[in-house]
């Protein structure tokens, strides 16, 4: 068998296109042009690559875009005030603050700050609540590109055996309770899971998202089962240089499952698609409209 791969690159571009249709509808229609600010702390090459496409994608998405770029001494407090300013702006309907933050501020305090309605990344405990009960919010991007992902293999997940290895607030945990309503049965399994592989093989559904390069092998994965990589790991190649790999072995795995995605080129552009579909839905909320699902 050789797996089918998920091009999250076109799938994401597909998703981009009708948020944009949607985007220009709303603008149209209602007089709402949806603005996402995005705050960048200190000076890190990597999230200045984030922030910088993150950028790109949204003014081609039609909305508005703010960068608000912050000196590495920036206090708590001072990133809170500005914060506030951003939650108080009617013209900005997205605010999200690139993470990792510097030492001296503590990213819970950071996030409790935030307007719950503008809280793009789905990180705010009262979006995490009302996604853990049910109730509609604003999703953490990545789980929600991962759930569209699988989507675009099984109609339904309902029944699946779906195992989500890893547990953190901003994808383990909030994925978890997506495909709990979808009607997925789902496991959480982690670090201190024992015989890790034998959970994994019974998975109709796999999500990978424990930071460890290339952990999953081949013969951890059920026959024709689904495979989504949410690792982005830097690991040591010929010449001194880096090359970018998944949580997943993707050359043995590729040849068990029966749909797998690429790193790069799977969960990545997806997150910054839903990230986009959530300014869309922030905006429609404060129009008094319905959360759109292009």
């Amino acid at each position: 068998m050789t797996a089918r791969i998920i091009d999250g690159k076109a799938i994401a571009e597909d998703l981009a296109g009708r948020v944009a249709a949607a985007v220009k509808r709303l603008a149209t229609d209602h007089g709402v042009e949806p603005g996402l600010a995005v705050v960048l702390v200190g000076d890190n090459p990597a999230s200045e690559v984030y922030v910088r496409s993150k950028a790109m994608k949204t003014v081609a998405a039609g909305m508005r875009s703010s960068i608000r770029r912050l000196p590495p001494a920036t206090t708590e407090a001072e990133l809170i005030g500005i914060i506030r300013e951003l939650n108080d702006d009617r013209a900005v309907h997205g605010i999200l603050v690139q993470l990792p933050l510097p030492r001296q501020i503590d990213p819970h305090a950071v996030i409790a700050a935030l307007d719950p309605a503008k809280d793009v990344d789905g990180f705010h405990p009262i979006n995490a609540g009302r996604l853990a009960i049910g109730w509609p919010a604003l999703v953490p991007c990545t789980p929600l590109g991962c759930i569209r992902l699988a989507k675009t293999v099984h109609a339904s997940l309902t029944g699946l055996d779906a195992v989500v290895i890893g547990r953190s607030n901003i994808v383990g945990k909030p994925l978890a309770q997506l495909l709990l309503l979808e009607s997925a049965t789902v496991t959480v399994a982690h670090s201190k899971t024992r015989d890790l592989p034998a959970v994994t093989r019974r998975a109709d559904l796999v999500f990978a998202a424990v930071g460890v390069p290339e952990m999953i092998k081949g013969d951890w994965i059920k026959p024709g089962a689904t495979v989504i990589d949410v690792g982005i790991n830097r690991v040591a190649a010929e010449g001194g240089k880096h090359r970018i790999v998944g949580d997943v072995a993707f050359a043995e795995v590729s040849q068990v499952a029966g749909a797998l995605t690429p790193v790069p080129g799977g969960v990545g552009p997806m997150t910054i698609a839903c990230l986009m579909l959530n300014t869309l839905r922030a905006a429609s909320q404060v129009a008094g409209l319905p959360a759109p699902d292009p």
